[in-house]
This record gives C-alpha cells, structure tokens and sequence, in this order.
C-alpha cells in the first residue's frame, strides 16, 4: 500500500549537508512507490515558538503554520532527518517540531541521525527517541544512523563508498518497519 510519508529536516547551517540525506530518503521512499515530501524547516520559516498551533484561535495561526498543519494532519508516517549539534538535536527541527502536538499524536515515525563524524548522531537519535514518543508518536525500532555524511553522500544525494553501502543496506530493513508501522496505524 503507497503511503504519504514527510521527510521533516531541520538544518539551518550553512552548506547543509543533512539536506543530502533528505533527498536520498525521498527517492528511496519514491523508489518503493510512496510519495515522499520534504519538509524543510528552514523553507517554512516558523518563527521561534510562542504559541502552538493549537494555541490560536481558529483561522487566526499564521498562514505557514496552519498549511503545515493540514499536511500533518494527512500523511501517513514521518521521518525526522536530525544532525546532532552538541551531543544534542538540532535547534531548527525541534523549534518545527514544538509548534504541532495532536498533529502527531499516534501517529508512526521513523528517526534518521547523521553527523560529520564517526558516531552518526546517536545522541540526536536518542534524544529524538525520548522527546517524540513523549509526544505520544510510535516510534519504529529500527535504527539509520550516517556517520562522516560527507563521505557517505555525495552532493546529489548519491551514496558512495563504504558509507554508502551502509546506508543502502541499512535503508531497506528501514523502509520496511516504516511501512509495517503506518499500515497498522491505519487498520487501528
């Protein structure tokens, strides 16, 4: 069964080189026949968190935050792309993030982590882990971690070296525990 799946990416750092790893999980879901879409926190332009979506009165959340909101709303799964700044997650996604609740509430999501080094934002992945199963999200068991990203990926999102094959072999078993997840959310 094709799934609507958001790939959600929240780098606002110069060079962005997680944006490489968004699009290769987008032709990969779309390779499998889902529909996969980008949402780039940093394209969406939120502003820090004041008010939560929730937090507006009807028809009165900005534009932006409320077209965003309906798209939550509709798709299947989502998938975190998150880089690991400080041992801790991106401040970019998580701002995204903490402007929604009952958008994704119960609702599957699978955790990609990367960083520029060897140990592929395990602690983002971790952190992540904690904060959206507090959300109330279900949260595949399935780990895909890219360690050295610049290495892994090249500029079109294209995997190469031993990185690479990593992350093809780690992406299918991935993809597979994301689909089982949001079809039983589905039957639920």
């Amino acid at each position: 069964m094709p799934l609507d799946i958001l790939v959600l990416y929240g780098s606002y750092r110069r060079g962005r080189l997680g944006i490489r790893l968004a699009d290769y999980l987008m032709k990969g879901f779309g390779s499998l026949g889902h529909k996969a879409e980008l949402v780039d926190a940093m394209a969406v332009g939120l502003p820090m968190l004041d008010l939560r979506y929730s937090d507006y009165p009807a028809g009165e959340a900005p534009a932006a935050m409320t077209a965003l909101a309906e798209r939550l709303s509709a798709a299947d799964a989502f998938v975190f792309v998150t880089g690991e700044y400080n041992r801790g997650v991106q401040p970019g996604l998580k701002n995204l993030v903490d402007h929604y609740l009952k958008e994704f509430d119960r609702r599957p999501a699978g955790i990609v982590s990367y960083s520029m080094g060897r140990y592929a934002g395990v602690n983002s992945h971790a952190a992540w882990t904690v904060t959206l199963s507090a959300m109330g999200m279900a949260v595949i068991p399935e780990r895909l971690s890219v360690g050295q990203i610049g290495d892994t990926l090249d500029a079109e999102g294209r995997p190469h070296g031993d990185g690479g094959a990593a992350l093809e072999r780690g992406f299918a078993g991935f993809a597979r525990s994301l689909a089982h997840w949001a079809a039983a959310g589905k039957r639920s």
